[in-house]
């Protein structure tokens, strides 16, 4: 398999949110996981000063802009360029350029890949972020995306829920 790089993608302004939900959604429906491997909307809290308040808010990096972690082929290609709202690839021409590590670095995507002995079936525990305490049995491990989906019991209903490898906890 050809290795996966970073790419810039350009959108309609304020359709940045719009285009990630519409990639992910045709990743799952032409079954690209694995050549897709991450869509991203890079976002930074802000202090905020309003009405003598200050106040965190998240604010787009890079609004117009989508990152797209992808094998580059025909298929993701055209999958990506044929989204709603996408006016394009960065790059010159019709060529689309991957991000360099240095540049990924410089955004502040450093990721150590993380070792874990964990396995389909497992039952963790969540450590950290909006579903700490929670426990649930995993149903599938991304090592790309340093993710394992476990679910999760929400209003009575069993829902899978991708959690960080750093967040869980075998039990």
């Amino acid at each position: 398999m050809a290795e996966a790089n970073w790419y810039v993608v350009h959108t309609y302004s304020g359709y940045e949110n719009k285009v990630k939900a519409n990639i992910d959604k045709a990743i799952e429906n032409r079954h690209l996981e694995e050549q897709i491997l991450e869509v991203q909307v890079p976002m930074q809290d802000v202090d905020e000063l309003k009405n003598g308040v200050h106040k965190k808010v998240s604010k787009k990096m890079f609004p117009g802009y989508v990152l797209i972690k992808m094998v580059m082929n025909d298929d993701t290609w055209y999958v990506v360029r044929n989204t709603r709202g996408v006016t394009g690839f960065v790059g010159p021409g019709s060529k689309p350029v991957p991000l360099t590590d240095a540049e990924m670095a410089n955004l502040g995507f450093r990721r150590e890949n993380i070792e874990i002995d964990l396995e389909v079936g497992d039952t963790v525990t969540v450590i950290g972020g909006v579903w700490k305490n929670t426990i649930g049995v995993i149903l599938s491990i991304n090592e790309h995306k340093q993710c394992v989906t476990i679910n999760v019991d929400m209003f009575g209903r069993e829902t899978p829920v991708e959690i960080s490898f750093a967040e869980v906890k075998k039990m």
